[in-house]
């Protein structure tokens, strides 16, 4: 009498829409081998996907058919598709059970493999499946890619949106607050360059609202969904391409990419990489280098036999640089103080600054002739493209595709214009009067403010990294404007009679020319 294991496999899907529960094809296993007189040995459940054989339970089932002990003849299932789903791995398989001398059969689709022509037949049994499968996974893809060229966002909405279905069934994403804003404020931060990725996902966690984790919050940075558009991968002879999505955008295109640019290191600002913002004892950590070894300089605390901390910035590699905080930061403080205007200039420089505002920014008149000119042009070749449509000298796809076109630029020049009419109300006389008093009292702001002050005032007085040796700062390169500034300063000390026509053009007030560019040393 013949021995049959029995092999019963169910995957969720097809046991909630076929009806392949376990409990049925069991019975009608156990009916069969009933009719047959055949003996049941062990009963395999499998909750696993045939494409493969790498499936936990059938392993376990040939390792067991692989023992002297096992007595099996007949390996028992419904149909083939319950044994496999790829014809290749299926034929391999067959042929090491029939090695073990134990027969695969389906007792539905019941064949014998002993005639050649039956498996032309095993071919249709295990290749239908697989076909159906496929069918069913590019019908998907085609679905999702429509969707996406229609300027859907698939999947799960990322942090700041929420997935959402109407009353007629249509499935949208929309904002959700109060992560949206905290998802446009962290935009905006990372854009600044003061502080790192992981920095700003802290302080945006504490803001309220669900928090993100550190790996969730980097793909989000670079997720184009966030300006408002949608990538529709390449396929075939279709180039990879954005389209305009239909959600609405958090930040524009402009920001966007201005972050990307940051965390990719393609624009030269201040990045650091500090553990923690709350010591204010370490306003500089992060943008010091060693002298020795250009490693990144970090800083710590040591606690005293009287339980007193002393801080230090020291380097993480081996070279044993070591200094003070105390020191390094008060000589930092002198360096400000270097750079403070006197106040003898501040009326020359706001005049300076206020006339070349006016001649190149606060002109808003001729840039908004322009921009309409521009948009009259995209109108008419949009007008253009609709009586060649209705002419049939294009189709509805190229006509689509010029609106789409059109439309863009459209929206970014009026972009431009609202942007021009915001521009044109600010109080420049205003801001850079306060701009100037903070100057004339740098070091004073630097003191007052707290550590996120002062790392805002590091990052944006100094392009590079600092290096602090023998008691001085060197190579100190900082911005422009204040290095202008500083060289005011001291020709007006040798020449106090200088015309106000002299200091008019900034232009001229270039860097004295040497080996290197003006550098910042003090302390000598």
């Amino acid at each position: 009498m013949k021995r049959a294991d029995l092999y019963i496999r169910v995957s969720t899907d097809e046991q909630a829409d076929k009806g392949y529960s376990q409990r049925d094809q069991e019975e009608r296993l156990k009916r069969y081998c009933d009719n047959n007189n055949i003996i049941v040995g062990q009963i395999i459940y499998e909750d696993y996907s045939a494409k493969t054989f790498n499936r936990p339970e059938w392993i376990k089932l040939l390792d067991t058919l692989k023992k002297k002990s096992s007595r099996t003849n007949l390996l028992l299932f419904t149909k083939w598709d319950r044994f496999s789903r790829n014809a290749g791995d299926a034929y391999q398989v067959i042929n090491t059970l029939k090695k073990l001398n134990v027969e695969p059969q389906a007792i539905e689709q019941p064949l014998d493999l002993s005639i050649p022509e039956n498996k032309m037949m095993l071919a249709i049994y295990l290749a239908a499946p697989e076909v159906e499968n496929d069918r069913r996974a590019l019908n998907t893809y085609y679905g999702m890619r429509r969707a996406k060229k229609e300027g859907r966002l698939m999947g799960r909405a990322p942090y700041g949106y929420v997935n959402k279905i109407s009353e007629n069934g249509r499935k949208y994403v929309t904002l959700k607050e109060p992560e949206a804003s905290n998802m446009k404020w962290a935009f905006n931060e990372i854009a600044k360059g003061i502080f790192s990725a992981s920095q700003i996902m802290d302080m945006m966690n504490k803001r309220g609202g669900k928090s993100a984790k550190l790996s969730a919050f980097l793909a989000s940075l670079r997720n184009t969904a966030y300006c408002g558009k949608i990538f529709v991968e390449q396929y075939n002879e279709e180039e990879a391409h954005f389209v305009p999505s239909i959600h609405e955008p958090l930040i524009s295109e402009e920001l966007f990419e201005k972050v990307q640019n940051i965390m990719d290191g393609n624009i030269n600002v201040v990045r650091p990489n500090v553990k923690t913002l709350s010591d204010d004892n370490l306003p500089l950590r992060g943008f010091l280098i060693c002298p020795d070894c250009n490693h990144l300089i970090t800083g710590s605390a040591s606690t005293g036999r009287s339980g007193q901390k002393y801080y230090y910035y020291h380097c993480k590699a081996p070279c044993g640089y070591r200094y003070k905080a105390e020191i390094v930061n008060n000589k930092f403080l002198e360096v400000l103080q270097s750079l403070e205007m006197r106040e003898s200039i501040k009326k020359y420089l706001k005049k300076v600054l206020k006339q070349n505002f006016e001649k190149l920014i606060n002109n808003p008149q001729h840039e908004r002739k322009a921009v309409l000119s521009e948009i009259d042009k995209l109108n008419n070749k949009l007008k253009h493209a609709r009586n060649k449509l209705l002419e049939d000298v294009i189709d509805d796809d190229e006509y689509f595709e010029i609106k789409s076109e059109c439309k863009i630029q459209i929206e970014k020049l009026e972009s431009r214009l609202t942007k021009g009419k915001e521009q044109s109300k600010v109080d420049f006389p205003k801001l850079l009067d306060n701009a100037l008093n903070h100057i004339i009292n740098l070091g004073k702001t630097y003191s007052d403010g707290d550590i996120g002050i002062k790392r805002k005032i590091i990052g944006s007085i100094f392009p590079e990294k600092l290096e602090f040796l023998e008691n001085h700062y060197r190579t100190a390169r900082v911005n422009v404007l204040l290095s202008y500034i500083y060289q005011i300063n001291n020709e007006l000390g040798a020449k106090k009679n200088r015309k106000e026509n002299e200091l008019s053009p900034l232009s001229g007030l270039v860097p004295r020319t040497g080996i290197e560019p003006v550098l910042l040393r003090t302390g000598v």
